[in-house]
């Protein structure tokens, strides 16, 4: 079933899949038949909550690129940037391709922004995912912000930048306030998502992150990645930890050094409809 209809030959109605994992929620594109041509203007209409379908980002799945793939997927905001990696979204596309019988296999490699990732479909109906060797930038990076405070973070790329600080509760931790700031910082010119983690015990935390480009979600599987990341190479935390997010549990997995973290988590379709774009916007 192809993803672009024409409408009086002028606007466009396409289709989409609404999925959600541990509350992180996505409008998934399928553009393996053809290309749809959005630009950043209709992934901010679908993203937005009020006008379009309402989602923390869009991913679109493609063909293949080269022979050692099975897909290669693109993820933009909800503020029509283009990001390098996400995780939630990661496990929802394994779902959607089996879904809509685009693959049989219960394993795929799949290209995207920053570089390939391995997924694999469980039998208890979680995802498990190969999220690549973590970059650790800084371990200690003391941040000036422009409200007063001075939030220490450690620095980690899964693909996509993470600041990544500890709070004695996450509850009470200042997301909203400091969240933008911290994205925002001179320190990151590309922007960065910020982490607030309360250690529990070694093998459980509580994380909210406030993501670049879309705001607070309910859940962040990198963000999920390098906050344990962060906690093991402090010597806080063991190899395999539960995360406990605003909108679900995911259990992230790392041996330290260049070993590959493991996220695994939920992955769930919650609609598929079909939705006009303006022909201006």
């Amino acid at each position: 079933m192809k993803g672009l209809l024409l409408v009086d030959n002028q606007r466009m109605r396409i289709r989409f899949t609404k999925m959600q994992g541990a509350g992180n929620d996505f409008v998934v594109l399928d553009e393996t038949r053809e290309r749809l041509n959005l630009v950043p203007a209709h992934y901010r209409y679908l993203a937005d909550r009020h006008f379009g379908v309402g989602a923390d980002q869009i991913l679109t799945v493609r063909p293949a690129p080269q022979a050692d793939v099975d897909f290669e997927y693109v993820i933009h905001n909800a503020d029509g940037g283009e990001v390098e990696q996400c995780g939630n979204g990661s496990r929802c596309f394994v779902r959607f391709v089996q879904e809509q019988g685009l693959t049989n296999k219960t394993s795929i490699r799949v290209k995207v922004h920053g570089g390939v990732i391995e997924l694999h479909a469980l039998a208890n109906g979680q995802v498990k995912v190969d999220m690549g060797a973590p970059v650790i930038a800084n371990q200690a990076l003391q941040l000036q912000l422009s409200n007063g405070d001075k939030p220490s973070v450690c620095v980690v790329s899964m693909g996509n930048p993470h600041a990544v600080q500890l709070v004695q509760d996450v509850a009470m931790a200042p997301v909203l306030t400091q969240g933008p700031l911290i994205e925002n910082h001179a320190a990151f010119p590309n922007r960065v998502n910020a982490g607030f983690m309360q250690i529990i015990n070694r093998s459980e935390i509580r994380l909210r992150v406030f993501e670049r480009g879309v705001g607070e979600t309910l859940s962040c599987g990198t963000g999920a990645c390098a906050a344990v990341v962060t906690g093991i190479q402090r010597g806080l935390l063991d190899a395999s930890v539960l995360v406990h997010t605003q909108g679900g549990d995911l259990t992230i997995a790392w041996q330290g050094g260049d070993a590959p973290v493991w996220m695994t988590g939920p992955a769930t379709t919650v609609f598929q409809g079909e939705i006009n774009l303006p022909d201006t916007l």
